[in-house]
């Protein structure tokens, strides 16, 4: 059980009987009332974003998750499938707006993370979490300019996925870069 001050950014927490992640969190105290967290609250199972208000009397639970080792098949018309690496006949699909801004960086044949709710008995696969740091090889970069260095620009290159993200100028074609897959930054040359 959570108490209402203990739901904050990143928690997974059961709400109207589905698991939501905590997305932000705000504990207001004013004068004449008493304390209240104002969050906002995205659905794991159908990924709506709502905002709710817990009070000092308020409590919730944590679901039960367990993570597994996924494979991503592929993607097709919003759809992304997944299976078991062990068994590639056991497998399922994740719409776009459950997986989030992750999409950009799934690569066919890529181990990822799926978060797993147990929900009295019946498991249902609510998620998927890439690895923080991935490597990938850039497809197309536009040529450095000589000298473009001295102000520390950037540029944008296209990824072997399509994924598009700014990169400092001495990175070209063909090179292996590491993407932290949180915030979508460029880490540095594999």
């Amino acid at each position: 059980m959570l108490e209402y001050s203990e739901i904050k950014e990143g928690k997974i927490i059961i709400y109207n009987e589905e698991p939501c992640v905590v997305l932000e969190s705000h504990v207001a105290r004013t004068q004449q009332r008493k304390p209240q967290n104002q969050v906002k609250l995205k659905s794991l199972v159908n990924g709506r974003t709502f905002n709710e208000t817990f009070r000092t009397t308020d409590s919730v639970d944590e679901p039960d998750l367990e993570k597994r080792d996924t494979k991503f098949l592929y993607a097709s018309k919003g759809e992304y499938w997944f299976c078991d690496p062990t068994n590639p006949a056991n497998r399922f699909k994740l719409d776009e707006k459950l997986i989030g801004d992750a999409v950009r960086f799934l690569n066919p044949n890529e181990i990822v993370t799926a978060l797993v709710w147990d929900n009295d008995g019946e498991e249902v696969i609510i998620n998927v979490k890439l690895p923080i740091k991935m490597t990938f090889t850039v497809k197309e970069a536009p040529p450095s300019i000589k000298g473009g260095t001295a102000t520390g620009g950037n540029k944008v290159v296209t990824l072997e996925n399509g994924a598009t993200i700014n990169v400092p100028m001495f990175v070209n074609t063909g090179d292996k870069i590491i993407v932290n897959t949180e915030t979508g930054d460029y880490v540095e040359r594999a």
